[in-house]
């Protein structure tokens, strides 16, 4: 009975170490990947690049990009549809520019520099209120 209770110990630790657990701990992502942030050949870049991606509360964005070339801002829905950059919930300028999610809304972010929001340098995201551990173990 002792042999069987190790070996099922054994297995059941097999089993969890094998997991693709990522448990609750954020993510970080790089915006655009290695094209990073700047104005793309392909207008809807930003938006396929934001379907492939679960984004969580605490998970963060990083925006790379030329310092005085572009900046990145967080804005309302509103402003991201006109990309009216004048009121920004928050404005970096400088590379890399890091925001992390902190509440399950969606958020918006745009280049606030020149046209370049109009030629979509703009990005939506859609946040998950669904937990890491449960997406993770769902998986498996």
């Amino acid at each position: 009975m002792a042999k069987l209770k190790s070996s099922l110990l054994l297995l059941m630790a097999l089993v969890v170490a094998s997991m693709d657990y990522k448990g609750s701990a954020a993510i970080q992502y790089i915006v655009g990947e290695s094209k990073g942030w700047t104005v793309p050949q392909n207008p809807s870049f930003y938006d396929w690049w934001s379907r492939f991606h679960t984004f969580k509360i605490n998970d963060v964005l990083v925006f790379n990009f030329t310092n005085g070339v572009y900046n990145v801002a967080e804005v309302t829905k509103e402003a991201y549809t006109n990309c009216d950059g004048r009121n920004p919930i928050s404005l970096q300028t400088t590379s890399p520019a890091r925001f992390t999610i902190s509440n399950a809304a969606n958020h918006y972010y745009i280049c606030t520099i020149g046209q370049n929001c109009m030629h979509s340098q703009k990005l939506a995201i859609k946040v998950s209120t669904v937990d890491n551990n449960l997406s993770a173990m769902s998986l498996h």
